[in-house]
């Protein structure tokens, strides 16, 4: 005898808010089980809101990976990515609300205050993997004080420690809808965003500490067949200097960016890929609104 369930299906958008380098883009791949934001030690490595789809039998999780809030710089670019999380937070059912184990400061205090009150916010606590038990606890309850918060859930992004709490916590708290996207979909984005995506993050990993945040990626050919995808690309930097740092000697850095870059597309987008990358000179394009819009900021989804 076939028990059925009898669960009601829901459905509903999650964003997930916190300072930089909370662990954010980490948490959103380890949820939906597959690389999908792009990670680096770089602050702010995510610039773009950026929709993940988990569908399960009873439930369509759609979370919202957001930039990271910046309350330090204010650069044309920042303050469209600001605007990114405020507007991602009106439009969502549940805010999970990101902080770092052990850390919780005066940036933390001021991301607080730009949760809505009309919807639920979930704490979780990332990194527990870095802390002792005995330091976590007494974290999370005084955490805890700080906001009105439906749940706490502690959890290691990195080490996929906590995901299933989470799920389920999140899920009491989604509307009893049908599902939204299909469920063989894990995104909303273009494979043409997803390749600039992954390119601009090996950039990142490779001379995160050479390169300062003035480097983008535009895709100028972007064609697919069903045995290869042919991507033309340019590495954008805001300075000359700054090419010649990526292009490295004899060249050799850009080939290491590259290759990295194609093995992911191939294995993201399950084909061949031939990639050839170029890189530009824009001065000034962080604070040039025409520029940043070229490159997909501050556009509505």
């Amino acid at each position: 005898m076939s028990i059925e369930n009898t669960e009601p299906f829901r459905c509903g958008a999650i964003a997930l808010i916190g300072r930089p380098n909370v662990g954010k883009s980490t948490l959103i791949n380890a949820l939906l089980g597959q690389k999908l934001s792009i990670t680096s030690r770089k602050p702010q490595t995510t610039r773009h809101r950026i929709r993940g789809i988990l569908t399960r039998t009873d439930t369509q999780f759609i979370f919202v990976d957001t930039p990271g809030y910046q309350t330090r710089h204010r650069s044309a670019l920042n303050r469209l990515m600001n605007r990114d999380v405020t507007s991602a937070l009106g439009e969502v059912d549940v805010a999970l609300f990101v902080v770092e184990a052990g850390r919780f400061d005066a940036e933390d205090k001021a991301l607080l205050k730009l949760l809505p009150e009309d919807r639920p916010i979930i704490l979780v606590v990332n990194k527990t993997d870095k802390s002792v038990v005995e330091d976590i606890l007494p974290f999370i309850r005084d955490t805890a004080t700080h906001g009105n918060f439906a749940e706490v859930v502690p959890l290691s992004a990195r080490r996929r420690k906590g995901m299933d709490v989470l799920l389920a916590a999140i899920r009491k708290h989604l509307p009893k809808q049908p599902a939204i996207y299909g469920e063989d979909e894990i995104t909303d984005k273009s494979e043409r965003f997803l390749a600039s995506e992954l390119l601009r993050e090996k950039v990142f990993r490779s001379l995160g500490d050479e390169i300062p945040y003035g480097v983008s990626v535009e895709i100028d050919k972007f064609e697919a067949t069903p045995k290869l995808r042919r991507i033309h690309a340019s590495i954008v930097v805001d300075r000359e200097g700054h090419k010649a740092i990526v292009i490295g000697a004899r060249g050799e850095q850009m080939k290491r960016i590259a290759t990295a870059a194609r093995l992911d597309m191939e294995k993201l987008f399950g084909g061949k890929v031939h990639l050839e990358v170029w890189v530009k000179v824009r001065s000034g394009w962080t604070d040039d609104e025409v520029q940043l819009r070229r490159y997909g900021y501050g556009q509505k989804d």
